[in-house]
């Protein structure tokens, strides 16, 4: 009975420790095991960015579009490179000033120069039909006024004294064909047809022809004098209506996609200075110099009063507007280089940091954001040469210090 109860107690004996030691091994370990474990786990990178180019962002490594290998960006770095902090005595004494990036309708004014022409729509050219020779002259300079109706010349020309008998034999012999094919050539020679009705009148040959202005206006381009000879290919004079006249400018290249057939227009001359001409745009030309890379465009405006003059400097505005919402900032915000266009953005409690942008249209105070802003950002528009600066030597030395895990702060600038 006695060797039972011995071996009963043996048996529990090392039931119990081995349940001691199955306890020990699964539940027990050394004091701070899982934080040591968690401690040396090595920090993840966030996404890996170019050493030269903060905006280009991978979420892998690899290399730049200049070849070098991507630096991470882990998970504990408490800033993005190149951000700057500034004491906020600093920010008053180097006058930073900023403003929010908004999304509106571009409005924007493209300045240039022109110069007043005659309407061209208006603008007569006086050639004669016949050979013959200017016996008077009754306008004697360029620039002199007509009215229409006015006598201008008065040509002795075989050819319309011959057609003039032409006409006269058809008339005693009343020959109606012939009477009808005497008037039309008269016509097509321009003879007046005051001229004609008195020569049926009078039955008496005008040996020189008087000619009269079409139209009222100014002469230009006078090219002949009393007694010279001339034929159908000679200009003797120009005629232009003052009345209305262009303005043709000249528009860049990259101005283009601003301009609009029939947008208002303002111009200025500097011989009436306070005085505002209003007009429109008339037509935009097709073809671009290939020298200047600028567009002809023709303007349009009211002169009634006689007062603007072929050949006038003007100083022309032309207003534009779009119709889609886009985002804006002033121009003064963009650092404009031969690679790229940065802004320095304002990101809170002194920080800064320089920020790579795509720019669209561009007018004298304002720029068109095509990306990387977003709407509300600000942008410092003042001081800001002096804050790129400092941002891209930060990121440089960011990028310098990746291999200790890229929790270098943000640089510290200190008033002296």
């Amino acid at each position: 009975m006695n060797t039972k109860l011995s071996h009963l107690s043996i048996l529990l004996l090392g039931f119990t420790i081995g349940c001691v030691v199955t306890y020990t091994v699964l539940f027990s370990g050394q004091p701070g095991d899982e934080q040591t474990v968690a401690a040396d786990k090595p920090a993840q990178p966030r996404y890996w960015v170019a050493p030269m180019d903060p905006n280009y962002k991978r979420d892998k490594p690899g290399k730049s579009p200049m070849g070098m290998d991507l630096v991470p960006v882990y998970e504990d770095a408490s800033v993005e490179p190149g951000t700057i902090r500034i004491n906020p005595d600093v920010v008053n004494n180097l006058g930073v000033k900023t403003h929010k990036a908004t999304l509106g309708v571009w409005h924007s004014d493209i300045s240039t120069v022109g110069y007043v022409q005659y309407d061209a729509d208006k603008l007569v050219h006086i050639h004669p039909r016949v050979e013959g020779w200017i016996e008077t002259l009754h306008v004697t300079a360029e620039g002199d006024p007509v009215e229409k109706g006015q006598a201008l010349y008065e040509i002795y020309s075989p050819a319309l004294v011959n057609a003039q008998n032409e006409l006269l034999l058809a008339l005693d012999r009343k020959n109606r064909k012939l009477i009808t094919a005497a008037r039309d050539r008269l016509a097509a020679l321009q003879l007046p047809i005051d001229a004609v009705k008195q020569l049926e009148k009078t039955r008496v040959v005008q040996q020189a022809v008087t000619f009269y202005a079409p139209q009222q206006g100014v002469v230009d381009n006078l090219n002949v004098r009393a007694g010279f000879y001339v034929k159908p290919g000679t200009r003797i004079m120009s005629i232009g209506s003052l009345s209305e006249v262009w303005v043709e400018a000249e528009v860049f290249e990259r101005q283009l996609p601003l301009l609009a057939e029939g947008a208002p227009v303002e111009m200025k001359l500097d011989y009436l200075p306070g005085k505002v001409w209003s007009g429109k745009v008339d037509y935009i030309y097709p073809s671009l110099d290939e020298k200047t890379r600028t567009v002809k465009v023709r303007l349009r405006f009211s002169n009634e009063d006689r007062q603007l003059r072929p050949n006038m400097f003007a100083q022309v505005s032309i207003a534009s507007e779009g119709s889609v919402e886009t985002l804006i900032i002033p121009s003064d915000a963009v650092i404009r280089t031969g690679k790229a266009d940065r802004v320095v953005l304002a990101l809170g409690e002194g920080r800064f940091r320089s920020q790579h942008v795509s720019i669209g249209r561009v007018s004298g105070s304002n720029t068109e954001i095509l990306s990387g802003l977003n709407i509300g950002d600000s942008v410092v528009t003042s001081a800001q040469f002096l804050l790129d600066s400092e941002s891209s030597k930060s990121a440089d030395f960011d990028r310098m210090d990746h291999e200790s895990g890229g929790r270098k702060n943000a640089m510290e600038m200190t008033h002296d």
